[in-house]
């Protein structure tokens, strides 16, 4: 302030100065009134402009001048600068915490506190059926009319989750949500859902197996364990003696097969993927499976019409006794479920955009809609009583879809019943290599 106070004197002794000179002391007199009027004019106009700056709220336009008022502004000046980076520095910490809830797996969904949707992500849109133009400040009760939600809703008691079904779930594509509300703020919710179908499934599946495994196991045994008192506490005739170790020797056979197949599944499970330096000829595949088709139905008593296209000249890469095992378990399947007096197709063909496919096509029963999403799970079975009787452990499209998914590849399965089923291996093309295209032929029998 002793610059301002030296300032207001200067000004009323230059003023003073001027008048003495003109009109000695009253001239003296007025000089000083005039510098000290100009001195306040100066500084008042000084004043406008920082509180005109200052009104307008701006960084910007800062008035640029000395003495106080100049000092006032760049101080001022400053903390606006500072003001407006924090501003920034917190927009900037908003939209990125923004983005990572945008982005979050599950769903997010803010309540006021009267229980209304202020703000939701896409995946809560996806997963709740909600639409920004139409649900924003809509009561999230109204949305979602589960009465398990409603009543975990309204009970106030937030520790746990509910599970509910998706608004848009159907039969055929079951989708299941978990939802956890969490209380923030003042009397605001926090609504969080979560896509639970695959872990559901996940958990009937691993029920389901413990269970099959059991049920698979125990029966040959009861089997086994009757005749093995039968023949110790019995004397009987040789022929029975022999019928009854033929069918311990089935039960036997059964249970190595079963066996057999579950360490194949542990083994694709838990080995890394197939490499692409080894390569097996198409033609010796479908070639191997003639073969066993034919003696399968030859064992089975059946009249069939097996029909093998001679594949083209192409090769296949990866684990090749995983891919016969593959094709086998889709041959051996048709062969099974095909009455006598229909047809088993095998083909072998590349693709338009250099891949390949193997395809069995069978004239059998076909299979109702609703099982073919469940068809490669381990044990599922279409018809039990029927699945057993033709000798299948309920393993064999679990090995193949492994395999083929190891190999970079799809199983496709179109069927319906009474119009019989087809079963697709298709292979990428890093997987194939044609020598040439050779000319198709068909071998029935």
């Amino acid at each position: 302030m002793s610059a301002r106070a030296f300032a207001f004197a200067l000004s009323l002794a230059l003023g003073a100065l001027v008048g003495w000179l003109l009109e000695s002391w009253p001239g003296a007199t007025l000089g000083m009134a005039a510098g000290a009027a100009a001195w306040f004019a100066v500084d008042t106009l000084a004043a406008s402009r920082v509180l005109r700056w200052l009104d307008a709220g701006q960084l910007r336009g800062a008035p640029a001048m000395g003495g106080v008022w100049g000092r006032a502004a760049a101080r001022a000046r400053r903390a606006l600068a500072a003001r407006e980076e924090r501003a920034e520095d917190a927009e900037r910490r908003l939209e990125a915490f923004l983005d990572a809830i945008r982005s979050s797996p599950n769903g997010v969904v803010l309540l006021d506190g009267r229980g209304c949707i202020e703000w939701f992500n896409q995946t809560a849109a996806t997963h709740l059926g909600l639409d920004a133009q139409r649900d924003l400040q809509q009561q999230v009760v109204n949305l979602l009319r589960d009465p398990r939600f409603a009543a975990f809703y309204h009970a106030g008691n937030y520790n746990g989750e509910v599970v509910i079904d998706a608004p848009r779930s159907t039969p055929a594509r079951p989708r299941r949500l978990a939802l956890h509300v969490h209380p923030y703020g003042e009397g605001k919710r926090l609504l969080l859902s979560r896509d639970v179908t695959e872990v559901e499934q996940a958990e009937r599946m691993r029920r389901d197996f413990v269970a099959n495994v059991s049920h698979e196991i125990r029966t040959p045994l009861t089997v086994l364990s009757g005749f093995v008192e039968t023949l110790q506490t019995l004397e009987l005739p040789a022929a029975e003696r022999e019928r009854y170790l033929g069918m311990m020797a089935q039960q036997a056979e059964r249970m190595q097969m079963l066996v057999a197949d579950l360490l194949t599944l542990s083994r694709l499970e838990g080995s890394p993927p197939p490499g692409e330096g080894e390569w097996v000829a198409a033609q010796s595949l479908v070639a191997q499976c003639e073969q066993e088709a034919r003696a399968l139905a030859t064992v089975q008593a059946k009249t069939l019409r097996l029909a093998f296209e001679a594949a083209p000249d192409m090769a296949l890469s990866g684990a090749p006794g995983e891919l016969q095992s593959a094709l086998s378990n889709l041959v051996s399947n048709a062969v099974r479920y095909t009455p006598s007096g229909g047809t088993v197709q095998v083909r072998a063909a590349s693709t338009p955009g250099g891949g390949a496919v193997l395809s069995v096509r069978d004239s059998g029963p076909g299979i109702p809609p609703e099982h073919l999403p469940r068809l490669t799970e381990r044990f599922y079975r279409v018809d039990r009583s029927r699945s057993r009787e033709s000798g299948g452990t309920g393993l064999g499209l679990a090995i193949v879809k492994h395999v083929v998914q190891r190999h970079g590849g799809e199983l496709r399965i179109d069927s319906a019943p009474g119009q019989g089923s087809t079963f697709t291996i298709a292979l990428p093309p890093a997987r194939v290599r044609v020598q040439a295209q050779a000319g198709t032929t068909m071998r029935a029998g």
